[in-house]
Formats: structure tokens, sequence, C-alpha cells
């Protein structure tokens, strides 16, 4: 099972990298038809669902090695049970949100489908295309606070350490 959500987990890291290529595909597109000029309409938004969709893909990658920016004031003047304490009621909080993004992301998605709600641009995009992508990333994003829990309540979980954090 381990292997599996961390392939999971990558998966999404690299379609999060991919659609940071594809906001620069757009970009080079829409700079390249204005020095040639020819017309790439909907280049823009394009780039913009390609930032939507990288954003919202590499967050549970970012989450799992603990990128993801986090206070640390309070649980670092704690130790012992109450620190696990702590540490249950942050990811339950966590987990319970991420929950409830997920779930209204995945029925905008749903709703746009049923809709046919398409873009104002000129592109005329099927709205549940790039929403999808928010879908998807908010759902392995909840997937993944669900794992850090239930790692946490076995006491098997290891505390992602962003190194950064160490160099202050």
């Amino acid at each position: 099972m381990r292997k599996l959500l961390d392939g999971l987990y990558t998966a999404a890291a690299w379609l999060a990298g991919l659609s940071m290529i594809g906001i620069l595909l757009m970009v080079l597109l829409t700079v390249l038809s204005r020095v040639i000029g020819f017309s790439a309409p909907g280049t823009d938004a394009y780039a913009g669902y390609a930032m939507a969709g990288a954003g919202f893909m590499a967050l549970a990658s970012t989450f799992k090695k603990g990128e993801h920016i986090r206070v640390t004031l309070l649980l670092g003047a704690l130790k012992g049970h109450a620190l696990k304490v702590m540490e249950v009621i942050a990811l339950g909080i966590a987990t319970v949100l991420g929950g409830f993004l997920a779930f209204y992301s995945a029925r905008l998605t749903w709703q746009s489908w049923e809709i046919e709600d398409i873009s104002v641009g000129i592109d005329a995009t099927p709205m549940w295309i790039p929403q999808i992508f928010m879908a998807l990333g908010t759902s392995i994003f909840f997937i993944a606070l669900c794992d850090e829990l239930v790692l946490e309540l076995l006491g098997k979980r290891q505390a992602a350490v962003n190194e950064d954090a160490h160099h202050e």
C-alpha cells in the first residue's frame, strides 16, 4: 500500500511538472505569435489552466515532503504526549478541510460537465477539462492528509523536515 500511495504522490508531482512545461509552451507560443504575426487565441487561458493544474497537482507531493508552510512555534515547545495530541488535532482539522475541498472541487467539475459550461474566452473550452486537475489534485491531497493522519495515529509517522527551516 505504501508503494501505491507514494507512486500516486509522485505521479501527481510529475503531472504538476508537465503542467509547468505547458505554461512555458503557451507563453512561448504567445511570444512567437506576436513576433511572427500570426494569431494564437486562447493561449493565455490555457496557460492559466496549466498554472492551476500545476498548483493543485503538486499539493500532495509537497505536503508529504514537508514543503508546505507550517507554523512550528507552538509545536516546537511541545514534547511527548502533548505534541502527539496537537499533531493529531492539526492533521484531523486539515483532513476534514481537505475532504471538503476535494468534495466541492469534484462537485464543481461534475456540475460544469453536466451543464456544459464553457469558458467565456475565444477558446470556448469546456470548463470541466481544466477543473478536473483541481478535482484530482485536491483528491490526492486529501488522500495524503488521510495517510499522514493514520500514520500519526499508529505512531509510524516520520514528520518530513524542510531543510531550509534548519538553516536560519
